[in-house]
């Protein structure tokens, strides 16, 4: 479930909950509370779970590229001792061994560097996204508690007019 709809059903309990006269407390059903801050911890992880993913994928691709080059270098070392027991030319396998584990090793920091863009990349798209999650939480606790809590002002204009409503009663 979409933590923002989660959040839009926080908020509409709290717009159903009675306040208590003369305070700033709030009567709140309590097995609906509980009800959506369990979905909201179920629906957070997600996030939490893509982002893992994503760490894995990274580990993946490097182990892939690192077992590509070994393999790649392995077989330029063959080809090499290979070039030199056939043709005897040593000079001519040694460059040619020389490029092959340049190229092997270009094309491992290749997969290093695309591998590190992607993580790097969709890392800071799940960033942004769990920022905008998080500050519109921050928003609807911030907008929950103003309307939720009066002013100080508020409050004592609400006690004095309370006892002066008992005091006329008194008197009378």
């Amino acid at each position: 479930m979409d933590i923002l709809h989660l959040i839009d059903q926080l908020e509409e309990l709290f717009n159903e909950s009675k306040s208590f006269w003369l305070t700033s407390e709030v009567m709140i059903k309590e097995d609906r509370l509980i009800d959506l801050i369990d979905q909201m911890r179920l629906a957070v992880p997600d996030e939490i779970k893509q982002s893992q993913q994503i760490i894995n994928q990274k580990d993946r691709i490097l182990a892939q590229a690192q077992e590509e080059a070994t393999r790649t270098i392995n077989l330029a070392r063959e080809k090499s001792v290979e070039m030199v027991e056939r043709d005897g030319i040593v000079e001519a396998a040694r460059v040619k061994a020389d490029q092959l584990i340049k190229r092997a090793d270009e094309q491992s920091n290749m997969m290093k560097r695309d591998a590190d863009e992607y993580a790097i990349e969709t890392l800071k798209e799940l960033r942004n996204e769990l920022s905008k999650i998080l500050n519109q939480v921050t928003n609807g606790i911030n907008a929950l508690e103003s309307e939720s809590i009066p002013s100080d002002e508020k409050a004592r204009s609400q006690l004095v007019e309370g006892y002066k409503d008992i005091s006329n009663t008194s008197s009378k």
